[in-house]
């Protein structure tokens, strides 16, 4: 079993800039792709943006392109994702998501707890 735990929420004023961050513990053999995605209230849950391990390859929403950057480490079990210029708008719960290939050799998608990210105007 693989655990996927955000950190790094918390609250900021429009402009200002706020760092994710999700480490991947347990077993794991290979990640494919690690996400983040958000869900405001009352409204349905969106991808943010995905970096594939691969090639680092990376995906953005297109609310958030230009502003945000998601990044992983050297040893590719920790997805960032830096966020700047937010606005209220950003204003959600942040979860990490990941595909990856965990003790059982097999591929299985795994959501993290989530992280509250508050902007005040």
């Amino acid at each position: 079993q693989v655990q996927l735990v955000e950190s790094g929420g918390g609250l900021v004023q429009a402009g200002g800039s706020l760092r994710l961050s999700c480490a991947a513990s347990g077993t794991i053999f290979g990640i494919s792709w690690m996400s983040w995605y958000r869900q405001a209230p009352g409204k349905q849950r969106e991808l943010v943006a995905t970096i594939y391990t691969s090639d680092g390859s990376t995906n953005y929403a297109d609310s958030v392109k230009g502003r945000f950057t998601i990044s992983r480490d050297n040893a590719q079990n920790t997805v960032d994702l830096q966020m700047s210029g937010l606005k209220p708008e950003d204003t959600a719960v942040y979860y990490c998501n990941a595909y990856l290939k965990d003790f059982s050799q097999r591929w299985h998608e795994y959501w993290g707890q989530g992280t509250q990210v508050t902007v005040s105007p």
